[in-house]
């Protein structure tokens, strides 16, 4: 183990020079990134299949990340991935991984131009999809107005007219977020709230809160960014217009584990369930990131996830070399 040496041409050559990982990243996102950099340095053969940035290239701007104010999200992604490349680690940027299957202790990954790469460990770091309203105006407007992450550009939204889409506890927490920011903030969801009482509680304490339920977003009006939304009130039958500088949707997010999910165990809305080292329910199979069960899908959480993942496979190798054998072939 550990003593593979790497070709150093393309990444696609790499790749096919290394006849086992042992650790093979699928997800080039801030988790996967993170994670190939601590594999590498502890001297596991690493590979990245993924594109690499994921969520951080429909970012605009990032500033609750300690010891990078108000950076890109792609200027972020970049620089996180010229870090990794000091180490040669190969990254197939052009490749998506079609199937993971598991066989006799080793983890097969075939790729869509029909290869197939093993590795004695893997990290699902594929992340999440933020649940859109599917509205017109709602890709027009995306970072010029439109944001799916109160934690992250609430402070943007300083002094401004806010939306909130949704009624979980993630739309409850939104307007709590925006309190020390926005001018006003308006709540508009389609049904009833289903949030917690406790939030709804605290909401009686916003003196500039107003809340459209049984009304519907049928449009994210703008120019050259949003101006505003088109409702429909359900209970009046008419549609108005509210107006607003942004608008934060908290609908929840749809994570990537389709890959997966007939292999690991996951939560009702298939979030890969993980232990306290980002071990699935296969072992030798990690998982890191907005793809899992942690609630709170951060960046900087995230590449932690992703170096505990990495250090825990380690771990876990150190352990089945001294034993003399892989895991026991999980069959799912």
């Amino acid at each position: 183990m550990f003593g593979f040496e790497l070709d150093k041409h393309s990444d696609q050559h790499a790749f096919d020079t290394v006849p086992v990982f042992d650790f093979l990243v699928i997800g080039a996102g801030p988790a996967g990134l993170n994670a190939a950099l601590y594999a590498s340095r502890k001297g596991m053969v690493t590979g990245v299949i993924g594109s690499v940035g994921g969520q951080l290239h429909n970012t605009t701007s990032v500033d609750n990340y300690l010891g990078f104010p108000l950076i890109g999200g792609k200027e972020m992604s970049d620089r996180f991935f010229d870090h990794l490349s000091t180490l040669d680690v190969p990254v197939l940027t052009d490749r998506k991984v079609t199937s993971l299957t598991r066989v006799d202790g080793l983890f097969l990954a075939k790729t869509d131009d029909g290869k197939t790469r093993k590795a004695k460990t893997v990290l699902i770091a594929t992340g999440g999809s933020s649940r859109t309203l599917g509205v017109p105006g709602e890709e027009t407007y995306r970072n010029k107005g439109v944001s799916y992450c109160t934690t992250c550009d609430a402070p943007f939204f300083k002094d401004k007219d806010v939306i909130v889409a949704g009624g979980g506890n993630s739309a409850a927490e939104a307007v709590i977020d925006l309190v020390p920011w926005a001018k006003t903030i308006t709540v508009v969801h389609r049904s009833q709230w289903r949030a917690d009482g406790i939030l709804l509680e605290k909401h009686k304490e916003i003196p500039n809160l107003t809340v459209h339920l049984q009304t519907q977003i049928l449009s994210i009006d703008g120019k050259e960014k949003m101006t505003g939304v088109t409702v429909l009130d359900r209970r009046a039958n008419s549609v108005m217009t509210i107006k607003a500088d942004g608008i934060f949707i908290e609908i929840g997010t749809v994570p990537n584990s389709t890959l997966v999910r007939d292999l690991v165990e996951t939560d009702l809305v298939g979030q890969i369930i993980t232990d306290k080292n980002q071990m699935t329910s296969v072992p030798g199979l990690f998982a890191a990131g907005d793809v899992t069960d942690q609630p709170h899908k951060q960046i900087i959480i995230s590449v932690a996830e992703g170096a505990k993942a990495a250090l825990a496979a380690h771990t876990y190798l150190i352990h089945q070399t001294k034993e003399g054998h892989h895991a026991t072939t999980v069959e799912r």
